[in-house]
């Protein structure tokens, strides 16, 4: 059985405090009897305080983005072996937002997963198609090209400890959601060309996300599909109440 996950990215927002309070809140009321695993990923600059926050609860740390080097002269970036000493288990690669704004490429991503490997940290690869692609029915091709590209040269074992996240442009901090079968059509494809690359133990025990304009109201149904695992949450991971209902799968 897949256990669900749901991570919040709070992307650039919040200060200090906020961080901290928000993080207390999540670990505070979050049920013992929750089924999801949670994920927080804030700023780079709130990673301490909140894994300060987290410490000895079941919540997890993770980064929104990251470095493909160690160490060394790459002034503002942040490396692999940074984050594991910060203590998050889990790491954003390839979110539309970088590949938009930041020239976030598949062979970028590609080298980010392995870096992060090397580390023994989890990437959560992201994936997704823009409107105009979708419009053009180009949503599967993209896909293809996009997974491809970025797991390019990855043993299965390695590709068996990444969480893969779909979200389509076109409904990210939009309003709009991919319907549920939209969104399980692009999720059972996923599956099924991991299955042929990977073999299908591998393909049906990764997680895979949805991403894009969640909510408490469409998270039930959006979970309730074979081959949804739970989602990456935006702008509803800002607020407790909201984020911690998604975490409940609606329920």
């Amino acid at each position: 059985m897949r256990r669900p996950l749901i991570a919040g990215n709070w992307k650039m927002h919040l200060t200090l405090a906020e961080s901290a309070a928000l993080a207390r809140t999540v670990r505070t009321d979050l049920k013992e009897t929750a089924v999801a695993e949670v994920v927080l990923a804030p700023p780079f600059t709130a990673l301490s305080v909140v894994a300060q926050e987290l410490a000895g609860s079941p919540v997890q740390l993770a980064a929104q983005d990251v470095f493909w080097e160690l160490q060394g002269a790459y002034t503002g970036a942040i490396s692999p072996r940074m984050l594991q000493d910060v203590g998050c288990r889990y790491v954003i690669i390839g979110h539309s937002e970088r590949r938009q704004y930041f020239g976030e490429t598949d062979a970028t991503v590609n080298r980010k997963i392995k870096a992060v490997l090397a580390v023994g940290l989890q990437p959560m690869m992201c994936i997704g198609e823009t409107l105009a692609q979708r419009e053009a029915e180009e949503t599967l091709a993209v896909i293809t090209s996009q997974l491809t590209g970025g797991l390019a040269d990855l043993l299965p074992e390695e590709i068996n400890r990444l969480v893969i996240a779909y979200e389509p442009v076109w409904a990210i901090g939009t309003g709009r959601t991919a319907t549920p079968e939209q969104a399980q059509e692009v999720h059972s494809f996923i599956r099924q060309l991991l299955a042929k690359q990977v073999g299908p133990d591998i393909a049906y025990g990764l997680r895979l996300l949805y991403g894009g304009s969640v909510t408490p109201d469409n998270i039930k149904v959006l979970a309730q599909a074979p081959d949804i695992d739970g989602a990456l949450v935006g702008g509803a991971s800002l607020k407790a109440d909201s984020f911690l209902k998604i975490a409940a799968l609606g329920d």
